[in-house]
């Protein structure tokens, strides 16, 4: 009963170990193109080793009430001043529509109201984030696959990208723009929510209200806040700076799998 549970503390630990050492050499290697192709393709290798030898729908580990973190860290954008979202925050969200289009056969728009009603989990989870830090905490929110399943994906999508509210950083080449993005393996693990609820209470918006991803076997980084637009593509190498996120564009890897 324990061994899959002490292998994922093994990965998250060697992970964050990795990361950090990751951190402070990616600026570095990531300036030197053929470095950064050796490093995309140990990249890949791992994700194909990882997902030979664990379960695709193997479950992250779930925790009891009692071992929820009394402070949840938030980090990366915790108060968005988008124009946008601020418009939204003002009005409590109520005119706020997740879309879902791209590569699907019927492209959605869904409130809040109507997320709350798509088929749901709760689960209490680890958050791993690549600084090192770890915390516990509950979350309610709508299960992707189905989501997915509704606007009919069309047989070329391969990822979902997650277009975000905030602009964590300003760029000149328009990059700053959150974004994230999964393969349709993680997009349909049973644990991976739209989630809207932390803790029973709303989503708050340091943590990323109104809506944001929980893809509970990845990293911290992979966690999209600020959700507003699903899309469906073949390949991302057309959106931000081609590597399929905002700080995989910066260095980190796309595959963050823990």
């Amino acid at each position: 009963m324990t061994r899959p549970l002490n292998r994922r503390g093994w990965l998250t630990a060697a992970g964050a170990s990795a990361a950090g050492l990751w951190l402070a050499a990616c600026n570095k290697l990531t300036e030197d193109p053929k470095s950064a192709a050796v490093l995309k393709s140990a990249e890949g290798l791992t994700r194909r080793a990882q997902r030979l030898v664990i379960d695709r729908k193997a479950l992250a580990r779930e925790f009891a009430p009692a071992d929820i973190s009394a402070d949840f860290k938030p980090n990366g954008s915790t108060n968005p001043s988008d124009a946008d979202y601020v418009a939204h925050l003002a009005k409590g969200f109520a005119d706020y529509r997740l879309v879902v289009d791209g590569l699907v056969e019927h492209p959605l728009s869904l409130s809040l109201a109507d997320l709350r009603q798509q088929p749901a989990r709760t689960q209490i989870t680890r958050h791993d984030c690549v600084e090192g830090w770890s915390s516990i905490g509950k979350w309610t929110g709508a299960r992707l696959g189905p989501l997915l399943d509704q606007a009919k994906l069309k047989p070329n999508a391969r990822y979902i990208v997650l277009h975000c509210a905030d602009t964590l950083e300003e760029t000149l080449d328009g990059t700053g723009q959150y974004y994230e993005s999964i393969d349709l393996i993680d997009a349909y693990h049973p644990q991976t929510l739209l989630a809207y609820a932390m803790n029973d209470a709303p989503l708050p918006v340091a943590h990323g209200a109104p809506l944001r991803l929980r893809v509970e076997r990845q990293l911290g980084y992979k966690q999209a806040k600020y959700v507003m637009r699903l899309e469906a593509v073949s390949d991302f190498a057309h959106i931000g700076r081609g590597n399929g996120g905002f700080w995989e564009d910066r260095g980190y890897e796309w595959y963050a799998g823990i």
